[in-house]
């Protein structure tokens, strides 16, 4: 049996490349856990590589990106993709690249809850009606989000969040580092591993799947 676990624990550690996990020798409800997340990362994997062929062309000029993150799988939007600038209204261009995720939010994780989230950079708004960037990112979150709900998927699964300027993934000094910030991030989350289950399993970071 310890053999069996540590054998069961070096493949999971291999998995998820890098992440720790603390077990308790005999606890079955460890190797259980260890199971489903196994089980979540080979099914989120699976989507981001049929979103991958899907959207090869948008990640080749750089619109999309998509990595697996702690709290799931992350599919990047460059801002300009979706709005003009200044706008909360989904441009009809964007509307291809969308449909594209929403078949495999449909087929491939259709049990999955979704996050919409969305970011700008730290412009202060001066010519629209927004009151702040929170504001913006937030109407831009939820236009994606009635998007997908148009679509077809079910509302019980959806939710928007906007985070202003506060979560930048590049410095704001660059014209190229203000373009990454403004984006919106739609998140597929864990079906049944959540994030008091992962934090038990000691998993931290970030794991960038290639």
């Amino acid at each position: 049996m310890q053999k069996k676990l540590i054998i069961l624990v070096a493949i999971f550690v291999f998995i998820i490349n890098g992440c720790a996990v603390v077990l308790q020798k005999g606890r079955r409800s460890d190797i259980e856990r260890i199971q489903t997340l196994e089980d979540e990362l080979s099914q989120l994997r699976n989507a981001k590589s049929l979103l991958e062929q899907q959207l090869s062309q948008e990640i080749s000029d750089e619109q999309v990106s998509l990595k697996m993150a702690k709290k799931g799988l992350v599919i990047t939007f460059v801002a300009e993709v979706l709005f003009n600038s200044g706008k909360a209204k989904l441009r009809k261009e964007s509307f291809p690249v969308l449909d594209k995720v929403v078949k495999i939010l449909r087929e491939t994780v259709p049990n999955n809850d979704i996050g919409i989230e969305g970011h700008t950079d730290n412009e202060p708004i001066k010519h629209s009606s927004w009151k702040s960037n929170w504001e913006l990112s937030t109407q831009r979150a939820l236009g994606v989000l009635y998007y997908l709900e148009d679509k077809g998927i079910n509302p019980v699964r959806l939710s928007a969040i906007g985070y202003g300027e506060y979560q930048p993934v590049a410095s704001n000094d660059t014209a190229e580092g203000k373009q990454l910030n403004r984006r919106v991030e739609i998140v597929i989350l864990p079906k049944e591993v959540k994030k008091t289950e992962l934090d038990s399993l000691g998993m931290t970071g970030e794991e960038e799947l290639k």
